[in-house]
């Protein structure tokens, strides 16, 4: 391991030195150049085209012209990034190069040498940081890290049969290693490393950032951050690296990270074909993104001097990219202030106050629950390992209740109304969710629920039959399409 160093720099300063006045100030529309009638525009399309955006933020000249979520989503809640996460390591090493820690042609087996494969080919021994950063390393895809492994050593030991610098592929495993570098040079987390530099002057707050078993930030995924966050980001990188006057991260490196580094298509209605940076893409019309699986955004609109920020639940992300060029972009062509309309900003602000995604629908009762209520139901053997499954009315909520070898997990659901739980059955651990429920008709219950700081919305449907029960789940978005089984199970004797 390298010497683990400790670095005063004349840049990285104390909170109280940017506490001075509101780094994102609010603003009406109009007097940024932007008219309310096109935000209104953009809460419609958005609600008619994509499913579901959950949260966002639009800026110009430096201020927060427009914001909202739609509930049970928050502005206090962090939301899962995927791969937004990338763009934050981008500049982490953005800031290790302006220190001199990294030199981005340096070779990337000189920071483990200890980790390369004895029979490494001159590919992998040729690959230099500039090429994982612009996702050119040669290899064919991703490597798939697996539980408890070196995950360096597992990189390194991957194939690599194209020469670095020729093959663009999109690659999140080389984004892990740029996390890697930084935690070898610094002897800090990505995380701890970027606190002090971006963090805590940009007044970023109460994000984290999952780990692999080694204790290194995964870097192309896994930090979960605030709306308001992703929007302090975009300003920043709109700013080339200044922040309340201060030059924090040098303007060459911005200018370098978000122009085009490698091709990475020729179809030029794609905004997925239109050249990748450091660790954001290029977009159509000038722009340049950070984003992340399922619709997280930070798009920043330099020409226009405006940054969008998007939380999503979304397996079209397009439409959101789309959504934003219909119905912002154009209302961004002037630069000058506008009058102000005093009813479209009314309509504006109680349009935002009522954000809400749509809460399940049914019944808040059905007679049913007299035979069914509080009766457990044992499943039938399954992969998902529920072994029991029971339906409890407790007055202002009714509770599905999952039975596995771990414990009971209980989903409160509210009618007409997200309520709020802590849900024991995510893999991760403890997840802040919210659910409501409803009867579609006498035999039929359904619980819709969000797994809040993320994109995933859950729905189980229980039909009762007698002393039969099915249970069928569904996800809004995932990175695999093997679904849930169907759950069949029978009423346990009294």
């Amino acid at each position: 391991m390298d010497v683990r160093w400790a670095f005063v720099l004349p840049f990285v300063l104390p909170m109280s030195d940017f506490a001075q006045t509101d780094p994102l100030p609010r603003s009406s529309p109009e007097a940024q150049g932007i008219s309310p009638a096109a935000i209104l525009s953009f809460i419609d399309r958005a609600e008619a085209d994509v499913d579901a955006i959950h949260g966002f933020m639009l800026l110009r000249h430096g201020h927060v012209v427009a914001e909202g979520w739609w509930a049970p989503y928050g502005p206090e809640r962090v939301h899962e990034l995927h791969s937004l996460s990338k763009s934050f390591t981008s500049t982490a090493i953005g800031f290790a190069v302006d220190e001199g820690l990294v030199d981005l042609d340096r070779t990337v087996v000189s920071f483990f040498p200890d980790k390369a494969p004895e029979d490494a080919g001159e590919h992998l021994l040729s690959l230099r940081v500039r090429q994982l950063l612009n996702m050119t390393t040669g290899q064919e895809e991703s490597v798939d890290f697996n539980g408890g492994e070196d995950w360096i050593a597992a990189f390194l030991a991957s194939d690599f049969p194209h020469k670095p610098g020729t093959h663009w592929v999109y690659n999140s495993s080389a984004s892990f290693m740029l996390s890697a570098i930084v935690q070898q040079v610094t002897g800090q987390t990505v995380f701890d490393y970027l606190t002090p530099r971006l963090f805590e002057p940009l007044g970023i707050e109460g994000a984290r950032w999952e780990e692999n078993p080694q204790g290194i930030n995964a870097g192309g995924w896994g930090l979960f951050a605030r709306t308001r966050d992703i929007a302090a980001l975009g300003q920043f990188y709109l700013q080339r690296g200044a922040w309340q006057g201060r030059q924090l991260l040098s303007r060459t490196w911005v200018e370098e990270a978000t122009r085009k580094q490698a091709s990475n298509g020729c179809e030029p209605e794609s905004d997925w074909d239109q050249g990748y940076g450091y660790q954001f893409w290029m977009c159509r019309h000038g722009l340049y993104r950070g984003d992340g699986a399922f619709g997280q955004f930070c798009i920043v609109f330099p020409e226009q001097d405006a940054v969008l920020a998007i939380t999503s639940g979304t397996g079209d992300m397009a439409a959101v990219m789309n959504t934003a060029w219909d119905t912002l972009l154009p209302a961004m062509e002037a630069d000058v202030p506008l009058a102000e309309d005093r009813a479209l900003n009314e309509a504006l602000k109680s349009r935002l106050a009522g954000l809400t995604l749509p809460v399940q629908s049914g019944a808040a009762t059905s007679p049913l629950m007299e035979q069914v209520g509080g009766r457990i139901y044992r499943i039938a053997d399954n992969p998902m390992g529920i072994t029991g499954a029971s339906l409890v009315d407790e007055g202002e909520s009714q509770v599905l209740v999952l039975e596995t070898s771990s414990g009971r997990h209980r989903f409160p659901a509210g009618h007409g109304s997200w309520l709020e739980s802590i849900s024991t059955f995510s893999p991760r651990g403890p997840a802040q969710a919210a659910a409501s429920y409803g009867w579609l008709d006498e035999q039929t219950w359904v619980i819709t629920g969000y797994l809040v700081e993320t994109a995933y919305r859950n729905t189980a449907v229980l039909r009762f039959d007698g002393d039969a029960i099915e249970i069928a789940m569904e996800q809004n978005v995932g990175f695999g399409d093997e679904g849930f089984p169907l759950l069949t199970g029978r009423m346990a004797a009294e």
